[in-house]
């Protein structure tokens, strides 16, 4: 199959993928639409929850073994949408539709690839993964994939980076905090005011600033994004709640920023969660040279995706302009979408991991 019997694919799965609403959690006729055509192309998949995933034929776990990976779920449409969000519309070279550019470019794309690269000689295993919830890092997504795959070396992730390698990303983690006062009556200048207390703290987060810094991903970040405080505007309050959220860079872990906020700040402090960690691929990775060699440029992203729940080196690579995530109208080119499996076929084609 040459690449434009590989892009006409493409663009047929995406435009029925467009037309099946999938908004995180609700995945399941997205689901059967992959599922379907992954039975039309002959493909052996395994499915769990929405998650559906194929081992390429000859594995043998004494290779290095390569996930491709990109998620089959959506966002919610923002009302500023001037179209249908599921009616697939090709215009020119331009798809449009909701999940086009996150990340239906890149699911349908490497799916190709897989294909096209399945039964070819290798040295490493394949594995194809189109994960659910990706979205929202819900826990029926990748989380329940992973386990069920054989042991993975390396990943490719297909977020849209305009197919240039987005080699490290910044984890995330949300912060609870809450300042303790005492209440009282506002015009005897009573009790212990909560939000001054807080107001330290906000002050600290706002100024306090990290030595490591990466130089793909800049410095580990630290924002107040919500403050709540207050009944009543006589009485003094004793309590001030604040959220904070924290971007990681490949440097730090999420475990230790919170200790290291704890330390130094007076509120209580809980972690919703630290599974969303930065992560990164060596410069000198077989895969990342490959990319160097062939022209591409190494980047940074401050967004998050499935990378930051895999445990092994990954990187993003994939069709589409991650600025039209999350927007409306969202589109992406048919061009793009051909360029991309061009590319991922050069990058795989005899590469030793």
């Amino acid at each position: 199959m040459d690449t434009h019997k590989l892009t006409a694919d493409a663009l047929a799965l995406l435009r029925a993928l467009i037309a099946t609403p999938s908004v995180s959690r609700s995945e399941e006729a997205a689901a059967d639409t992959m599922a379907q055509y992954m039975d039309s192309y002959g493909l052996e998949y395994r499915r769990e929850a929405n998650n559906l995933w194929v081992v390429a034929p000859h594995y043998d776990s004494a290779r290095p073994t390569l996930l491709l990976n990109a998620h089959i779920d959506t966002v919610k449409p923002v009302d500023s949408w001037t179209r249908n969000p599921y009616s697939p519309t090709l215009e020119g070279d331009t798809l449009y539709g909701l999940g086009s550019n996150d990340c239906g470019g890149g699911l349908v794309s490497l799916l190709q690839v897989f294909r096209a690269m399945a039964d070819r000689p290798r040295a490493y295993n394949l594995i194809y993964l189109a994960s659910a919830e990706e979205e929202v890092s819900g826990v029926n997504g990748i989380r329940r994939a992973l386990p069920l795959l054989p042991p993975v070396s390396v990943a490719i992730v297909g977020e849209p980076t305009g197919m240039q390698p987005a080699i490290a990303e910044k984890g995330l983690m949300v912060l609870d905090l809450v300042a303790h006062g005492k209440s009282g009556h506002a015009a005897r200048n009573e009790g212990v005011n909560a939000i001054y207390r807080a107001m330290d703290d906000m002050e600290w987060i706002r100024h306090y600033q990290f030595d490591r810094v990466s130089p793909f991903l800049g410095p580990t970040t630290m924002q107040v994004t919500v403050v709540n405080a207050g009944t009543q505007h006589n009485v003094v309050p004793d309590e001030c709640r604040m959220v904070a959220d924290v971007r990681t860079n490949e440097y730090y872990t999420n475990q230790e920023v919170y200790e290291l906020v704890c330390r130094h700040v007076q509120s209580d402090v809980s972690a919703r969660s630290f599974h969303l960690r930065s992560s990164h691929i060596p410069e000198s990775h077989p895969l990342v040279q490959r990319c160097l060699q062939m022209g591409l440029k190494p980047f940074g992203s401050p967004t998050l995706s499935d990378q930051a729940l895999m445990p092994w080196p990954s990187f993003k690579l994939g069709p589409g302009n991650s600025a039209r995530s999350h927007s409306a109208d969202e589109f992406i080119r048919v061009s793009e979408i051909e360029q991309a499996i061009a590319t991922y076929l050069k990058l795989l084609d005899g590469i030793e991991l």
